[in-house]
């Protein structure tokens, strides 16, 4: 019995943990999820919080601190920002790591038009937050979204399904993500109209609550998607599976064959 418990312990002293078998790209895939759990979805509940309060102030007439609207209009801004800088974060690792990771030097004319998009993209955003005419705002937005969806459209991001027909398109991580930029950008583009009107302020919940079904169609198919993604080095055997039948080669075998519970001696 002795033997058997020094012989199992060994068996998983022998086994590697995941994260030392994790190469760095690997940790470049979960940079953006990391990011989405850590700042967005805490900033989520934040600025919905106060846009309760502004709402109630408003509506119900409740004493509230006047800086509530202020708060919420400013952390939607960060809101805003944040969730496409993780996006473009997603894409760019997604480019990086099935492209130009394994073959830099054969692309460098397509690596420096990406690279312009993404700075025009981020720069767009940032003129975004100074901008004070309404078609600055618009053409600004627009000129973010278009950033994300043309670094969107290359080959190397995967979208699931490009049919609207399908409900894979209604379910995409891709698809839904750019759907939830465009909301906030737009939400972002006409703040001061929803400060001071009551149709634009409808428009805006209207928005916002679209916007909240994207984002738990996001962490859904976020948690699915990262369950799909293999690590850097099971790739090779992974790939090699019929996802159809959903069998892979010598998986039967594999299966049959003891780890390490085998008495010693």
């Amino acid at each position: 019995m002795g033997r058997t418990r020094k012989a199992v312990y060994r068996g998983r002293r022998e086994l590697s943990p995941l994260s030392a078998s994790m190469e760095f790209a690997d940790w470049l895939w979960i940079l953006h999820p990391a990011l989405a759990v850590a700042f967005i979805y805490p900033l989520i509940g934040v600025v919905m919080h106060l846009g309760g309060q502004t709402r109630h102030r408003r509506v119900d007439h409740v004493k509230l601190t006047p800086t509530v609207a202020r708060d919420h209009q400013d952390l939607g801004k960060w809101l805003t920002t944040g969730v496409v800088m993780i996006v473009l974060v997603a894409i760019t690792v997604s480019i990086l790591t099935k492209s130009f990771w394994s073959d830099p030097g054969q692309q460098a004319l397509r690596a420096y038009s990406l690279l312009l998009a993404l700075a025009g993209t981020v720069v767009a955003l940032l003129v975004l937050w100074r901008v004070r005419q309404r078609w600055q705002r618009i053409l600004f937005a627009l000129l973010t979204w278009a950033g994300v969806l043309g670094l969107g459209a290359q080959p190397e991001v995967w979208h699931v399904s490009d049919d609207p027909r399908t409900f894979a398109f209604w379910t995409s991580h891709y698809w839904t993500g750019v759907g939830l930029v465009a909301l906030m950008l737009f939400s972002m583009a006409i703040r001061p109209e929803v400060v001071r009107r009551l149709a634009w302020r409808r428009v805006h919940l209207a928005t916002v609550v679209v916007a909240a079904i994207l984002f738990v169609v996001q962490g859904i198919s976020g948690s699915k998607d990262l369950l799909e993604i293999p690590l850097g080095w099971q790739k090779p055997a992974i790939y090699q599976c019929d996802f159809n039948a959903r069998r892979c080669p010598d998986a039967e075998q594999a299966r049959l064959e003891p780890t390490f519970m085998h008495p010693v001696g």
